[in-house]
């Protein structure tokens, strides 16, 4: 556990002065073990699996900012609204509206930001380029009631080519320029997630904001 304590320690003590917001990404891992990362200091986890976040919430202090990071199934829409700080995996403009129609029904406002597919593998969801501009251009946005958009996230193709991963991450910072070019009254449109253990320095370098760290703070995950 003092490993993981010291992982987020030097974490924050490279990315602080960065301006550069840490998700210390707990999926797979016991509450024992993000117990001792909240104890250093940590306080935004990252959770990919509904019923595993709901399993862990009440086992931990109050005060943890939960990110939903994974694929959100339509079906689990309704058990996760309003158990989060931030949904940043919203893929589809469905899901945005789900989502938006049950924060409604609950009364709560859910924030959240949209994924963006730049990355060469058909695997990866999210909204392609076109469809994420067109989304602002035509102002779609003010048609939810209850959601707040953050902002972007997105990942890099799965690649040794650090041009190529480069290129992704600018791709996917230039596109929130883009939709802010599009919607210049937008507000609160500041969060640029990306970037995991393997290469968020490169994130860093092309505007990430928030970084989605797990295995090099928790080690290899318990599936």
């Amino acid at each position: 556990m003092k490993q993981v304590a010291d992982k987020i320690l030097q974490y924050h003590r490279t990315l602080d002065p960065l301006g550069v917001e840490l998700v210390a990404v707990s999926k797979f891992h016991p509450a024992e073990m993000i117990r001792s990362a909240y104890d250093a200091g940590q306080r935004i986890f990252g959770e990919s699996r509904v019923q595993e976040l709901l399993a862990k919430i009440p086992l931990l202090p109050s005060d943890i900012k939960w990110h939903f990071i994974g694929h959100l199934q339509t079906n689990k829409v309704r058990q996760i609204i309003g158990k989060t700080s931030l949904i940043e995996s919203v893929d589809s403009e469905r899901l945005l509206n789900l989502i938006d129609s049950e924060s409604l029904r609950a009364g709560v406002v859910t924030r959240v930001l949209l994924q963006i597919h730049v990355a060469q593998e058909e695997t990866k969801s999210g909204f392609s380029p076109e469809e994420f501009i067109d989304f602002f251009t035509n102002r779609r946005f003010e048609n939810l009631k209850a959601t707040h958009i953050c902002g972007v996230m997105g990942m890099a193709s799965n690649t040794d080519d650090t041009d190529r991963v480069a290129a992704d991450f600018n791709a996917i910072a230039t596109l929130r320029q883009r939709a802010l070019e599009a919607a210049p009254d937008l507000r609160g449109f500041d969060t640029v997630s990306m970037g995991m253990s393997g290469d968020f320095p490169l994130a860093i370098k092309n505007g990430a904001t928030l970084v989605r760290i797990g295995t090099d703070i928790f080690g290899e995950r318990e599936y």
